[in-house]
């Protein structure tokens, strides 16, 4: 694994002629599907964006960076903007339903829930929303990596055009992050370079 992690770079340039197969994107998603989240609540959605027209506006959006249309596939991190009782009431039914229990037998856990985030203003809500995105984007990037498939998130884009773009407008989610996804150009120089990292010793302290 730490092989994979230091083979791993913020892909800049995507070679065009190789798609990621249906196959290994389920493999993506799977793995996004699974990842950890507080409460288990997962208050996020990933669009992927297949279509080239809007890939085209999207690139616009993210000021012609070009891993957005080259690259095989785009995931696009939507984080809820507003966490409600309706969302909790989901997540207890759909916990029921999977583990054949009643649904009473979480209202405890589901009253609590509501009275956490009862008491958080919509932005507070969906900045904790957004950091449940970035834990699964991470484990996206990790998996991914096992594989040899090239990521390169990014936060270089105007997510008001995005939600514009992909029609966001009513949903109650908008655009947080993305993660373009493919195979990298032999030509892209930033895999030739030397992985930059802090010290071991510089970053962990023991107390």
């Amino acid at each position: 694994m730490i092989d994979s992690l230091n083979w791993r770079y913020a892909t800049k340039k995507f070679d065009k002629s190789k798609q990621v197969t249906a196959e290994n994107i389920q493999l993506l998603k799977e793995a996004i599907r699974l990842t950890p989240s507080s409460y288990g609540l997962q208050p996020y959605k990933v669009l992927e964006i297949k279509n080239p027209e809007i890939r085209e506006k999207l690139k616009v959006a993210s000021f012609g960076q070009p891993q957005v249309t080259d690259a095989s596939t785009l995931f696009v991190f939507c984080a809820t903007d507003d966490l409600t009782d309706a969302h909790i009431d989901a997540y207890l039914e759909l916990s029921a339903k999977t583990q054949q229990v009643d649904v009473e037998v979480f209202k405890g856990y589901g009253d609590f829930m509501k009275g956490v985030f009862g008491s958080r203003t919509g932005a507070d809500k969906h900045e904790w929303a957004a950091r449940q995105a970035y834990i699964a984007l991470g484990n996206l990037l990790t998996t991914a990596a096992s594989m040899h498939i090239d990521v390169s998130p990014m936060e270089g884009f105007d997510p008001k055009q995005y939600d514009e773009i992909l029609g966001m407008k009513g949903s109650r989610y908008s655009t947080v992050v993305i993660a373009a996804i493919g195979y990298r150009s032999s030509d892209d120089e930033a895999q030739y370079k030397a992985k930059v990292r802090k010290p071991l010793d510089e970053l962990f302290e023991t107390r």
